[in-house]
C-alpha cells in the first residue's frame, strides 16, 4: 500500500468515526488575519466537507488590519476565533474575560526577526544595541522575553509599519515578520534569502494560532466544541498529509491578493518547520496543549513582569478537547 493510499484510508476511517448526521449547527469562526496558508487546515475542513460531516455549518470570517475578531468573539458575534498567541489567552484571565483556548493550532510561534545577510546581524545575540522594528503588540509580548534573555533595550526599538519598504531601502534594517510570508517576498524582490531568526529558536515557548471560545459554550455545549476541534484537527491532517488543493482554491478565492507562489511557500514553511505538527503534537495529536508547557510559558513571562506571579494562568485554557492522540502526525 503506497503512502497516498494509506493517507486516504486513514482519513476515510476518521471521517467514518464522525458523529451521525444531524441538523447542522451554525458556527462562525473568526481568523486573526486575511485568508493565508496559515489557516489551511480550517479551509481544508470547510472545502472538503469535514465540518459538514461533523454536523457543523461553518462560516469563516477573515480578520485584517481593520477587523478585530477578538472583540467580535467577546461580543458574542463569533462562536470561535483564532487567538494569535498564548499572551492573548492569558490576557483573557488578566482582564477577567470569560474565554478560553481549546486547541493550539501552532506548536511553534511563526514570528521571526528578519535581517539582511552579511551585515553582522545573523543571530539574536548580535542584535544587542542595534535598531529593531517591532509592532506595539510585540513590544508588550515576546520583545520582553528577548530583552530579558539577550540584554536588549527599549532604546533599540523603531516603529513597525507592517511594510517591507524600509527593509528594501535600508541594508541594516531588522524587523519582525512571519516565517511563512515575508522571507519569500524579500527573496522575490532582491534575489537573496534574508536572515531568519525564529522566536521559538530563542527558547520562547508559547503556543500560537490558538482556537478560543467562551467558557459558557464549553460548559453548555461541550459536544459542539468537541466536534469543531476534532473536525479542525482532521482538516489540518488532510491539509498537511493529503491533497491540499481544496484549501488552496478556497484561500485564493477568499483573498485575491494571495499568489500561488506565496501560498505554496507558506505551506512548505508550515511543513518543513513543523509549525503545526511538532512538539506536543507528535505524541498527543494535532492541536495539543499541556499544563507543563503553559506553566513554562507563564513563568517566562511572569519573570519579565508582564503577569503577576500569583495569577491563575490555567483559567486561560482547557485540555478537555485535545491530547487524545486524535490526528496524530505521521512519524
Amino acid at each position: 500500500m503506497n503512502r497516498l493510499v494509506r493517507i486516504a484510508t486513514a482519513l476515510a476511517a476518521c471521517v467514518l468515526a464522525a458523529p451521525a448526521a444531524r441538523a447542522a449547527d451554525k458556527v462562525t469562526f473568526g481568523l486573526d488575519w486575511v485568508a493565508e496558508p496559515e489557516y489551511g487546515g480550517y479551509y481544508q475542513a470547510l472545502a472538503t466537507g469535514i465540518y459538514k460531516k461533523y454536523g457543523l455549518d461553518v462560516s469563516i470570517v477573515e480578520g485584517g488590519p481593520q477587523v478585530n475578531n477578538a472583540e467580535l468573539l467577546v461580543a458574542g458575534k463569533l462562536t470561535f476565533d483564532i487567538t494569535s498567541n498564548s499572551f492573548l489567552a492569558l490576557n483573557f484571565v488578566q482582564q477577567q474575560i470569560p474565554f478560553v483556548a481549546v486547541m493550539a493550532g501552532f506548536q511553534k510561534d511563526p514570528d521571526i526577526l528578519m535581517a539582511h545577510p552579511g551585515v553582522g546581524t545573523d543571530d539574536f545575540a548580535e542584535l544587542k544595541g542595534k535598531p529593531i522594528a517591532v509592532s506595539d503588540d510585540t513590544r508588550a509580548s515576546w520583545w520582553l522575553y528577548l530583552k530579558a534573555k539577550y540584554g536588549y533595550s527599549d532604546s533599540q526599538l523603531k516603529p513597525y509599519g507592517f511594510s517591507l519598504a524600509p527593509f528594501f531601502t535600508d541594508p541594516t534594517d531588522v524587523q519582525e515578520a512571519y516565517v511563512t510570508s515575508e522571507p519569500y517576498l524579500v527573496q522575490q524582490q532582491t534575489g537573496k534569502k534574508p536572515v531568519v531568526m525564529m522566536i521559538s529558536d530563542a527558547g520562547f515557548d508559547g503556543y500560537a494560532s490558538l482556537v478560543a471560545t467562551s467558557e459558557k459554550l464549553v460548559t453548555t455545549d461541550p459536544d459542539l466544541v468537541k466536534r469543531f476541534v476534532e473536525a479542525s484537527i482532521l482538516g489540518w491532517y488532510s491539509f498537511l498529509y493529503g491533497d491540499p488543493s481544496p484549501a488552496f482554491a478556497a484561500i485564493l478565492k477568499a483573498n485575491p491578493d494571495m499568489t500561488p507562489g506565496l501560498l505554496h511557500y507558506g505551506y512548505n514553511a508550515l511543513k518543513t518547520r513543523g509549525i503545526v505538527d511538532s512538539g506536543d503534537a507528535r505524541r498527543l495529536g494535532i492541536g495539543a496543549m499541556t499544563d507543563a508547557r503553559w506553566q513554562k510559558f507563564f513563568d517566562q513571562m511572569a519573570a519579565t513582569g508582564l503577569y503577576d506571579k500569583s495569577m491563575d494562568y490555567q483559567a486561560g485554557y482547557t485540555l478537555q478537547f485535545v491530547d487524545q492522540g486524535f490526528g496524530k502526525p505521521k512519524q
